[in-house]
């Protein structure tokens, strides 16, 4: 490969980055994983899910359990 096909390259791949990082309001989240009040997502979700169909009753626990 030549130095402008690398040029034209990485121009390309910095204008793609730029494009997405404008299109996507730079608003990235790079704290990790949330639990408790900050996860705020998995209530939305919910919210949006179907409702769950009936599951079967849970299993009686075993009569000869360890005492």
């Amino acid at each position: 490969m030549s130095n402008r096909s690398i040029i034209i390259m990485v121009l390309v791949l910095i204008g793609a980055t730029a494009y997405l990082l404008l299109k996507g309001d730079g608003n990235v989240d790079m704290s990790g994983e949330k639990h408790g009040a900050e996860a705020t997502h998995v209530e939305e979700a919910k919210k949006d899910a179907p409702p769950a169909a009936p599951t079967a009753p849970a299993a009686a626990p075993a009569a000869d359990a360890k005492k």
